[in-house]
């Protein structure tokens, strides 16, 4: 078993408040992603976890173990770092097995541990080169080997893709996902892409200026953000946001601004009740948006001007100026449009969102 429980962390530099009372249950062999901007405290929770930044408040435990005061080699964790961190000097082999050399283990132990370490990441034949011999795919390959060597229990990984390029990033996060369903290790990721997070976790953490703002599944984060933040975060294109009042109608509500007026779909109509008269921000993903038809009603469609047209093949972007606001829908590939085209877009109402204007809080 290897629990990571994380109870009212709080981390401080000076008078910067760099992490702000995080509460965290990563559940044993669960991979779980930090995500957010930069310098939303989430490396720095990863470092606090390895035992490389002091805790100014809060507990950290492994296995109900807390490890506060442990030095980072009693901690049983590897950590693989952004920038791979291997020594020049040494051949592949001798980087990997450098830290278990540094703990008296059995050279034969040593060897047997290496050898496996390198079928699982397929780099048998290189364990004589030395790093500026490799591709970076191939020393991040190697920064994996000298973490899974180790048998920790704990995994810590702090942006290590970051210094790929795409095509190799896509791959990696591929050969993340297996490596972690074959070892079954405990794993704490941390990345500010969302890609990476909605992919790699089993569960995701978003933060935001030191807090933790929602924890939960990737499609759940996705299709349930408790507030603005989490809905603009994940999700590429972004969601959309405009600002709308709520009004009523013969009984129906409505949310109307300069450019659109949309009938709110029953599902809101309690939530919404009691911000009539109010303004609220709506929030509609790119894809929940689609070029109008006969077939849709008319209280769920509005008129666009297109101002670009992005054509990637598997779809169409269209950045469309509704009123004085600007958004953006993910179409067909068979849409024909052009820039200063005027059509109707219609809307997906039970993929809808509404946020407070004051909290950002999902209503």
């Amino acid at each position: 078993m290897a629990q990571v429980v994380i109870r009212s962390l709080n981390k401080k530099f000076d008078e910067v408040h760099a992490v702000k009372d995080v509460n965290l249950d990563i559940r044993d062999k669960e991979f779980v992603v930090l995500v957010g901007p930069s310098g939303c405290g989430k490396t720095t929770t990863l470092r606090m976890v390895a035992g490389l930044e002091s805790i100014t408040s809060g507990r950290i435990m492994i296995d109900e173990k807390v490890i506060n005061e442990l030095p980072p080699m009693d901690r049983d964790i590897a950590m693989v770092f952004q920038n791979y961190a291997l020594y020049p000097h040494m051949s592949v082999y001798d980087n990997m097995a450098f830290g278990l050399k540094m703990r008296k283990f059995d050279r034969a132990d040593i060897a047997k541990r290496v050898q496996e370490a390198a079928e699982i990441l397929g780099i048998q034949m290189l364990l004589q080169r030395k790093p500026r011999q490799l591709s970076g795919g191939q020393r991040q390959r190697v920064a994996l080997g000298r973490a899974i060597v180790r048998h920790p229990q704990v995994f810590l990984f702090d942006e290590p893709l970051s210094n790929l390029d795409a095509k190799l990033r896509v791959q990696m996060r591929v050969e993340l996902k297996k490596l972690h369903d074959r070892l079954g290790t405990t794993a704490i990721y941390v990345t500010h892409d969302q890609v990476e997070a909605m992919t790699l976790g089993d569960r995701v953490v978003v933060m935001k200026d030191g807090y933790v703002q929602q924890v939960g599944e990737p499609l759940e984060l996705y299709n349930e953000p408790a507030n603005r933040f989490v809905a603009g975060f994940l999700g590429s294109p972004a969601m959309n946001f405009a600002t709308v009042k709520v009004t009523q109608q013969n009984g129906a509500l409505w949310a109307a601004n300069a450019g659109m007026q949309i009938k709110a779909p029953p599902a809101h109509m309690n939530a919404l009740g009691r911000y009539v008269g109010q303004e609220v921000t709506l929030g509609i993903r790119p894809e929940d948006l689609h070029v109008a038809s006969a077939a849709d009603p008319t209280e769920l469609g509005f008129d666009v001007v297109v101002e670009v047209v992005e054509k990637l093949g598997s779809e169409i972007l269209l950045d469309v100026a509704v009123g004085s606001d600007t958004m953006v829908a993910s179409v067909e590939p068979g849409v024909r449009a052009n820039i200063h085209d005027r059509m109707r877009l219609a809307l997906n109402p039970e993929r809808l969102h509404f946020f407070d204007m004051q909290s950002e809080a999902a209503i």
